[in-house]
């Protein structure tokens, strides 16, 4: 029964050292492919009519750096556009950040909304279907609270925009590690994994199918076209939500020339930990297929697995080095190359413990469906939440940042 097992183990860490190996592949033709198209658009982007925008960042409580993520969108070289912060608590400490902003750029049109209703349980969704009646304009742009972005932002984001086959526009971005080690770990798998897998669903899907939460550009037609905000008050994943109903209603979600960037608090080991498994969840959720396919994607976690079964096999450190070189290649071209985070070549060095944590963490992935967002448990089931009675919460919570 042992060397049966044994047995099993050899299969599944070669197979799995394998499918990874052509999915780094993957990920460079695609990050290749992304690199072209970037470098063509920005040589011909034509001359063009520039719409007024409205941006909605609704907000709860504060983020790292959250002050100067919000003054890099009143930077903005764009003609005409307004910035509308919305908080569900009147005295939720981030509006003291919004009075200053408003204080410090008197001519920038800054609107604050208090958002007292709760029309779901995800109240960051319940505060957008508030703010958007405050809202002047009809191209919209949502985005997260610790999002910074360059003078160019609203120019480039808005752009696909002006074809009427594109719904929606959203950005890569890069994590901007606080100290300790979760914050660096989380930051690098940004960089070097989440943002692979992205581009490697932009290839083979032919476009993306969903939305990122740090950027998420659409008019106002094509919100309520999907039942506007209110149709996923009830869903954790808004972002993958929007996009992907744009997109089944046959319009294109365009993935932004632009990369943002998102600052990542000073995770605890085990806070970072709980948030990976949090957002493991959520993916499940969303894309259950998908989810269960990135078991072939963590090479060197799978790679390390067979050298320890058979390490008399000369061939196998062969398979190790390949696998090894493919996803350092993988890690600086998508990381430095398409979004240009310098610190991911000094982080190289933690790339084995990043992979052996998320391959980890997507095993806990399929476990567990409670989580805890902001002080409240839900049950998260096919994307939506629903309220846990305290009776019967579970043992095993999940916190939401």
């Amino acid at each position: 029964m042992i060397h049966l097992l044994l047995i099993t183990i050899q299969i599944v860490a070669v197979v799995g050292t394998v499918s990874s190996s052509f999915y780094y592949l993957l990920c460079l033709w695609s990050a290749a492919a992304f690199l072209r198209e970037r470098e063509a658009g920005e040589g011909a982007r034509p001359a063009q009519a520039l719409p007024p925008i409205s941006i909605l960042k609704p907000l709860k409580g504060t983020d790292p750096e959250m002050y100067e993520s919000f003054r890099t969108h009143c930077l903005q070289d764009y003609p005409e556009y307004e910035i509308i912060f919305g908080v569900s608590d009147p005295d939720d400490p981030a509006i003291e950040s919004v009075k200053n902003l408003q204080r410090e750029f008197p001519g920038r049109r800054i609107k604050l909304i208090l958002c007292p209703q709760i029309l779901g349980a995800n109240v960051k969704v319940s505060n957008l279907a508030q703010m958007l009646d405050a809202a002047s304009y009809d191209h919209l742009i949502v985005n997260d609270s610790d999002i910074r972005v360059g003078p160019n932002y609203l120019r480039s984001v808005v752009a696909p925009l002006s074809k009427p086959a594109v719904g929606l526009v959203t950005c890569l971005y890069r994590g901007v590690p606080s100290r300790g080690l979760g914050s660096q770990l989380e930051s690098l798998g940004i960089s070097t994994d989440f943002c692979a897998g992205v581009l490697a669903a932009w290839q083979l899907e032919g476009g993306l199918r969903f939305g990122l939460g740090s950027t998420l550009a659409f008019r106002r037609i094509d919100l309520q076209s999907i039942g506007g905000f209110e149709a996923i008050a009830d869903y954790l994943a808004d972002d993958y939500e929007i996009g992907r109903r744009i997109a089944m209603r046959g319009m294109q979600v365009k993935l932004s020339e632009t990369v943002v960037e998102t600052f990542l608090p000073a995770y605890a080991f085990g806070q970072f930990f709980q948030h990976q498994l949090r957002w493991a969840r959520t993916i499940r959720n969303a894309r259950p297929a998908g989810y269960a396919g990135l078991g072939a994607t963590f090479g060197l976690p799978w790679a390390l697995l067979a050298v320890a079964c058979m390490p008399h096999a000369y061939w196998i450190w062969g398979l190790l080095g390949i696998t090894a070189v493919l996803r350092v290649a993988t890690a600086l071209v998508v990381g430095r190359s398409v979004l240009h985070d310098e610190r991911v070549s000094r982080g190289l060095i933690l790339l084995p413990l990043r992979d052996i944590l998320a391959l980890l963490v997507w095993i806990g992935g399929f476990t567990g469906g409670v989580v805890v967002w902001r002080g409240e448990s839900f049950d998260l089931r096919n994307g939506r939440l629903t309220a846990v009675q305290p009776d019967a919460k579970a043992r095993e919570t999940v916190p939401l940042p």
